[in-house]
């Protein structure tokens, strides 16, 4: 297995740094690529090699470097700043692979063009290779569960293309590469880090990722078809590939420049659209959204007793207790500093919304007064705690009819809790009503 060596000793098996996962993690790791390998094995000895099959299986390794080296350095970005499983563009190559070859030879064509990305992306972006080889493994036997599934289903040629029932067999094996690809490394995610709940997204990806990985899936189909029709078509491929590519890019960086890079949270720009928006669409149900400010108490001592690296990660074990005590679909954000604020739309459809409200700023001041962030130091493990929030609450339309009324209001009681004491949680005062006239009064 590949994996991370010693610079000095690479032939030394022993400090491959996968040894050092979790034995749950290893396991699940080694399954996989045993798997994957004792397949390939078993296609080898039974599937005879001919010219006319190993043309097609060139022309696709052929196809998918060239793909490679075009959008090496596109490529390298998106890993870089990927925070879900990333949608790999070269499934267009062997997704074709495994309706046109045998499982063998698309096992090959697999093998081929992964070992050159490791090479030119995966290396230069400082991915580890086990997950390299494990990413190769869940690849080969996506492209053998479609190949068995077009096996299943009698197999599509061009001869019957325009049978309508040979989309529904495409659209099986798509089915069934895709989900065995997202499956096993949505289980791989959710194993490495059990005391975390990663959330849907990070387990399965977005939905623009999964649309993504099935237009490139659908472009493999449309490769294999014109490989059986022309091959000299193929290459026209390229070019639309490379627009998904730069368009792919696009959606990336607009996220990178909505979070921020401590935290992993919306920055403030970016809360602050997200919440007038929120804000809008309550506006139009007739419906509430409540508002906290959370303010990380005595932080600046954190900085000063164990240095600013210490204190960031701080911050984001704090970000990561906010995401984790609050539903999916709340905006979390960081304000700056220390400070951090959380939207939650649609509060108290059931409920007393200011009573549900405080139970929500309650839950999360517990959990951080009970939180301890262990760091790893020369002279070993480092456990921060003793930490605590005040928080200041207030929601729309009680405390205001926009978003900085909204805050404003939570603002003020978040400095009450301060200069009462901190480590509490306040509901804003509800604003004066303005005094009524009495009827015969002129």
């Amino acid at each position: 297995m590949q994996a991370e060596s010693s610079p000095a000793r690479p032939w030394l098996v022993t400090r491959w740094a996968v040894w050092s996962l979790p034995a749950r993690v290893l396991t699940s790791l080694l399954l996989v690529e045993a798997t994957a390998l004792g397949l390939y094995c078993i296609d080898f000895a039974r599937t005879p090699f001919t010219g006319s099959a190993l043309l097609p299986a060139v022309t696709l390794v052929v196809l998918g470097v060239l793909h490679t080296e075009i959008a090496v350095g596109l490529e390298r970005f998106r890993r870089r700043v990927a925070d879900t499983p990333h949608v790999d563009l070269s499934s267009v190559w062997t997704f074709a692979a495994a309706i046109l070859l045998s499982p063998a030879l698309a096992t090959g064509v697999v093998l081929l063009i992964f070992t050159h990305q490791w090479f030119r992306v995966w290396r230069s972006v400082h991915v580890p290779g086990y997950r390299h080889v494990f990413s190769t493994a869940t690849v080969v036997l996506s492209c053998h569960a479609a190949a068995a599934m077009l096996s299943y289903a009698g197999g599509i040629t061009l001869a019957t293309a325009s049978d309508p029932r040979q989309l529904l067999t495409l659209s099986v094996a798509i089915l069934a590469y895709g989900t065995v690809n997202t499956g096993l490394v949505a289980a791989a995610i959710a194993l490495s880090a059990p005391s975390v709940r990663p959330s849907p997204a990070q387990l399965l990806g977005h939905l623009d990722d999964n649309m993504l990985e099935l237009g490139t899936l659908c472009l493999g189909a449309l490769v294999a078809l014109a490989m059986s029709a022309n091959p000299w078509l193929v290459p026209l491929v390229l070019a639309p590939l490379l627009v998904l590519h730069r368009a792919v890019l696009v959606r990336q960086l607009e996220q990178v420049a909505s979070t921020d890079s401590k935290t992993g949270l919306l920055n403030a720009s970016a809360w602050r659209i997200e919440a007038a928006r929120e804000l809008r669409r309550a506006q139009r149900a007739r419906s509430t959204v409540a508002l906290l400010i959370l303010d990380l108490d005595h932080f600046k001592s954190v900085n000063d007793d164990h240095g600013h690296l210490a204190g960031d990660e701080v911050l984001s074990a704090v970000a990561s207790a906010l995401s984790a005590e609050v539903r999916e679909h709340d905006l979390v954000g960081r304000f700056g500093g220390e400070e951090f604020v959380v939207l939650l739309p649609q509060l108290g459809a059931e409920t007393d919304a200011t009573e549900e409200l405080h139970v929500i700023a309650e839950r999360i001041r517990h959990r951080v007064a009970t939180m301890k962030v262990v760091l790893p130091t020369s002279g070993g493990p480092l456990s921060i705690g003793g930490l605590s929030v005040s928080v200041g609450c207030a929601a729309f339309p009680d405390h205001g009819s926009g978003l900085d009324q909204v805050l404003a209001a939570a603002d003020t009681a978040l400095y009450a809790v301060k200069r009462d004491g901190r480590n509490a949680v306040r509901i804003a005062e509800l604003p004066a009503l303005p005094r009524q006239r009495s009827p015969g009064w002129r």
